[in-house]
C-alpha cells in the first residue's frame, strides 16, 4: 500500500508533466503554496494573484527560511561528523569575470541595458545586493550597471 503513494506520484509526474497536482480538475478548491515554477503543463500563471512563491535564501520577500535549531546533530563516529558547507569555498565570480572581459564596449553597452531591463520594479534594497554581486564579477560591470540605472 506505501508504494502507491509513490508510483501514483510518479506516474502522475511522467504522463502529465511536473504540474500534474494544478490540472484544474483534480486541483484542490483551498489555495496551494508550492514551488514550482514555469515548465511544461503549467496550469497557473506567474503575475500577481498566481504563484509568486520562490524558494532561495536570502528571501527578500518573507518566504520561509531554514531553521537551524533543526539541523540534525553531528553524529559521531571515529571523531565527529557533520554537514560540510560546499559553497564555502566556491569561485562563483572568476568565470564571469573572463566572460566580461572578452566583451567589447558594445557588447558591454547591450548587457547594462538588458540588466537594467530585467531590474525594472525590483525594490532598491535588492538593486543594491545584486550591484554588490555585479562588483565581485567586476568592478566595471558594477560601476556600468550603476551608471545605466541612473539614466
Amino acid at each position: 500500500m506505501q508504494a502507491r503513494i509513490f508510483s501514483y506520484a510518479d506516474a502522475h509526474r511522467y504522463r502529465l508533466g511536473t504540474h500534474y497536482e494544478a490540472l484544474p480538475v483534480n486541483r484542490p478548491k483551498c489555495p496551494v503554496h508550492h514551488y514550482h515554477k514555469d515548465g511544461a503543463m503549467r496550469f497557473f500563471n506567474n503575475e500577481p494573484g498566481g504563484n509568486e512563491d520562490a524558494y532561495y535564501e536570502p528571501n527578500s520577500m518573507g518566504g520561509p527560511k531554514e531553521s537551524p535549531e533543526y539541523k540534525r546533530p553531528a553524529l559521531e563516529l571515529e571523531g565527529m561528523a557533520d554537514r560540510y558547507d560546499h559553497r564555502e569555498d566556491n569561485d562563483d565570480f572568476s568565470q564571469p569575470r573572463a566572460l566580461y572581459c572578452l566583451f567589447d564596449d558594445a557588447q558591454k553597452q547591450r548587457l547594462y541595458g538588458n540588466i537594467v531591463r530585467a531590474m525594472a520594479g525590483v525594490p532598491e534594497h535588492i538593486i543594491e545586493r545584486q550591484l554588490g554581486l555585479f562588483k565581485s564579477v567586476h568592478e566595471e560591470l558594477e560601476a556600468g550597471v550603476r551608471t545605466a540605472l541612473d539614466q
